[in-house]
């Protein structure tokens, strides 16, 4: 098994940035790639991005590119979003997963974490 917390999440006025960070424990090595997904109100869960556990390839959502970064830090197990220009849209909770491909579909992730919720203020 593999446990995933999330931290980092909070209240931030439009144009702010957060930084979320999800570390993880137990049978990492059985991880390949780590994801965030965020889930608004009364929406569905929508893929953000992910990165492989070399750091060396990364996936993006559309409406992230160019503000959001995620990356690794593989000594603390550790996966990050900084989150720039932030907007009221990008309210939602954010969920981080592992899983054994670099995919950006929520069903090939196994692990997920309990979520943080980021509120962006106009």
């Amino acid at each position: 098994q593999v446990q995933l917390v999330e931290s980092g999440g909070g209240l931030v006025q439009a144009g702010g940035s957060l930084r979320l960070s999800c570390a993880a424990s137990g049978r990492t090595f059985d991880i390949y790639a780590m994801g965030w997904f965020r889930q608004g109100p009364g929406k569905e869960r929508d893929f953000v991005a992910a990165i492989n556990w070399s750091g060396e390839d990364t996936v993006y959502a559309d409406f992230v590119k160019g503000r959001f970064v995620i990356s690794v830090d593989r000594a603390k197990s550790t996966v990050y979003l900084q989150m720039n220009t932030l907007k009221p849209e990008d309210t939602a909770v954010y969920y981080c997963a592992a899983g054994p491909a670099l995919v950006n579909y929520a069903s090939l992730f196994n692990y997920w974490g309990q979520g943080t919720q980021v509120t962006v203020s106009s």
